[in-house]
């Protein structure tokens, strides 16, 4: 059995860093993304030096613990800088957010020793995947042999750790249970295969092979991510704070609700560039600042976009507050009435962009590469993720009356 050293905090590197300031680099960031959106889907995913600024800002230490030399910065914070990086480049800010989130997860679940180790590095960047593969087989002193491939790992480009799931034996008699583990970056290869999709070209959403790798048995647990409870204490919440308490399924599908509510802003910062540089195509010919009819959709698309931010922003300050009220409070109900809120958040963003800003921007504003047909195809391929086209969009709301009426899931 290995034996751990005692763990002495870490300070960040900049102990002074301030929520306000980490938003503001990344919204300066945001704005350098712009003219590197089509390179970053040529690549595949968002460019070293990019990678680099990150972590000099501090963007991938947000979600980690303040002991491990991380911010601390909390849930609201990081959908903040992840809302501006999407409305920058969707593919980027859906890369950062998916490696740089999973810092909560681990935050919360694991033990004291295991987060020491996880987090010795400072930055965290740790894509998840929740469709079970591959297989694992215990290794004889407690811990796993992984082998499988997962696919749809975003951010594995620069990722430092993986979270996987996957089937064990579930004992005589008994059908296989789910186990989620985190593997580091030595145990697992990243697969060229990702940039052939409709849209998030360059989202860095690679598939992870792993071949006979080392899991710990400290670095597993019993379940599957979407079905973890959080009613009890969780090891986080010791020792961390309430932040470390929250449902991990309906933080993880807000996040989509922030993406699209970032590519959507983009889309209208661009409808708005061509309304401040074009004409009408027909008379009177005017400015399409002076024409009622792109006055209309711009004003149309605008509140669309505001109300999912609003909803999106607001639903994770619930989860904030579902935290900091008791570990009891973060029933099941409560994770899916978040997450459908995240779901509508999605539907507004996507009416806003598909009804009011695609069909009138013009022709030549559609063509492959422009900036509202970039985030159109970004926002198609993001309804085809499982959590918000499979879900959210079915399962949630009758397993929401299940657990709100008490009735069991029907058979």
């Amino acid at each position: 059995m290995t034996t751990l050293a005692p763990f002495a905090p870490v300070a960040p590197p900049e102990p002074d860093l301030t929520p306000e300031t980490v938003l503001a680099r990344a919204e300066a960031l945001a704005a350098t993304l712009v003219e590197r959106q089509a390179e970053t889907e040529e690549r595949g995913y968002y460019a070293e030096d990019t990678h680099e600024a990150f972590a000099r800002a501090g963007l991938y230490r947000i979600l980690v613990p303040r002991r491990y030399g991380g911010y601390e910065f909390g849930p609201e914070t990081f959908m903040k800088v992840s809302m501006a990086l999407a409305r920058g480049c969707p593919s980027t800010g859906w890369m950062y957010l998916f490696g740089a989130a999973h810092a909560l997860v681990a935050g919360t679940l694991f033990d004291e020793a295991t987060q020491a180790e996880l987090f010795a590095d400072g930055d965290f960047i740790c894509p998840a995947t929740v469709a079970p593969a591959g297989s694992a087989r215990p290794d004889g002193e407690g811990g796993w042999i992984v082998d499988g491939t997962w696919n749809y790992c975003s951010g594995s480009p620069y990722a430092t750790h993986f979270i996987g799931h996957t089937l064990v034996s579930g004992g005589e008699g008994e059908p296989p249970a789910p186990m989620l583990f985190i593997a580091p970056r030595a145990q697992f290869e990243r697969l060229d295969d990702w940039g052939t999709q409709l849209g998030l070209k360059g989202s860095g959403s690679h598939s992870i092979r792993i071949d006979g790798g080392r899991v710990p048995g400290r670095h597993t647990l019993g379940g599957h991510l979407s079905q973890l409870a959080v009613t009890e204490q969780t090891p986080g919440r010791n020792l961390h704070g309430p932040e470390y308490g929250g449902g991990p399924l309906s933080f993880m599908l807000l996040e989509l609700g922030v993406l699209a509510v970032g590519m959507a802003k983009g889309a209208l910062d661009a409808y708005e560039e061509l309304m401040r540089t074009r004409t009408t195509a027909f008379f009177p010919i005017v400015p399409r600042t002076e024409d009622p009819d792109f006055q209309f959709r711009y004003g149309e698309a605008t509140g669309l976009i505001a109300a999912a931010e609003a909803a999106v922003l607001h639903a994770t300050q619930q989860w904030k507050q579902l935290c900091l009220a008791e570990a009891a409070a973060f029933t099941r109900e409560e994770e899916l009435r978040l997450a459908t809120i995240s779901r509508e958040a999605v539907r507004l963003a996507w009416r806003a962009v598909e009804g009011q800003l695609f069909p009138t921007a013009g022709s030549s504003s559609v063509r492959a590469g422009e900036r509202v047909e970039r985030v159109w195809r970004d926002l198609s391929t993001l309804h085809s993720h499982a959590g918000n086209g499979v879900f959210l969009s079915t399962l949630a709301n009758r397993e929401l009356a299940q657990a709100h009426f008490g009735t069991a899931a029907a058979q």
